[in-house]
């Protein structure tokens, strides 16, 4: 996603993604990326968890505007969720 954002926000479009690995987001060097915490599948938490999703989004809106240096990553800790909804049931069906 890092070059992609790159070729948009080159045009002047301000672009944000979502970072499910540190590790891989500081090495493509995203224009701008919002690490969650949360695990793989779930960039905007569990189903049913419409609290988190929200906040989520929320907060990709606010650092959309105030994340002006290129390559910065904000990180969250999102994992300790106060919604019922704490696994996700289409994951556990392995």
């Amino acid at each position: 996603m890092g070059l992609i954002q790159r070729i948009i926000e080159a045009t002047g479009i301000a672009t944000i993604s979502i970072s499910l690995s540190k590790n891989i987001s500081q090495k493509v060097l995203p224009p701008r990326a919002v690490y969650t915490g949360l695990p793989l599948g779930h960039p905007l938490g569990f189903p049913g968890q419409t609290f988190r999703q929200k906040q989520v989004l929320r907060l990709l809106l606010i650092y959309l505007k105030n994340l002006n240096s290129p390559g910065t990553i904000a990180e969250l800790d999102l994992t300790d969720s106060g919604d019922d909804s704490v696994a996700c049931d289409i994951c556990s069906l392995g």
